[in-house]
């Protein structure tokens, strides 16, 4: 990392930034071209390590790629604001991100998708204690995303 002085590594900050942040781009690698897709997930911390969560239809190309490119990157990025300044080269922008990489693969233990989907759910309502109709379950695709690399990265107003 160049910038040193922004780099973000406690856990409990890490997680902080992962629940301000409302999308995971998945980034693939197909061999013609990289294939990035927006992702709503969840997440959970287990013995130090982080684990993403997914949805999706278990058809279509993140389907696809999932299952035969299961190493993947990812980014997530939030708190965007502009800085100004009197003179283009004195403008700034801040911001917290992290980016990352891991192995990608489907969760097929029952128990473990409704985790997961709670995990998801409480990422975007503060509630996890949500019944999902099993025919649901049956029908959606959940990836789960252990993390083996991440860096994370903050410029905020004031140095914080």
């Amino acid at each position: 990392m160049r910038r040193m002085e922004r780099e973000v590594t406690g856990p409990a900050e890490i997680d902080r930034i992962l629940q301000a942040c409302g999308c995971c781009r998945v980034a693939f690698a197909t061999g013609g071209a990289p294939y990035i897709v927006p992702l709503n997930f969840g997440w959970r911390r287990r013995e130090g390590g982080l684990t993403l969560y997914f949805h999706g239809a278990p058809q279509g190309r993140k389907a696809e790629l999932a299952a035969q490119r299961p190493l993947v990157g990812f980014e997530l990025d939030c708190g965007h604001q502009l800085q100004e300044a009197g003179e283009a080269c004195g403008y700034s922008y801040f911001y917290e991100s992290i980016v990352g990489a891991g192995r990608l693969e489907p969760v097929e233990d029952p128990a473990e998708k409704r985790e997961a989907l709670g995990c998801i759910m409480a990422h975007y309502t503060g509630r996890a204690d949500w019944a999902f109709p099993q025919q649901a379950l049956q029908q959606v695709l959940v990836l789960r995303l252990e993390v083996s690399q991440l860096s994370c990265k903050a410029h905020r107003p004031g140095g914080r």
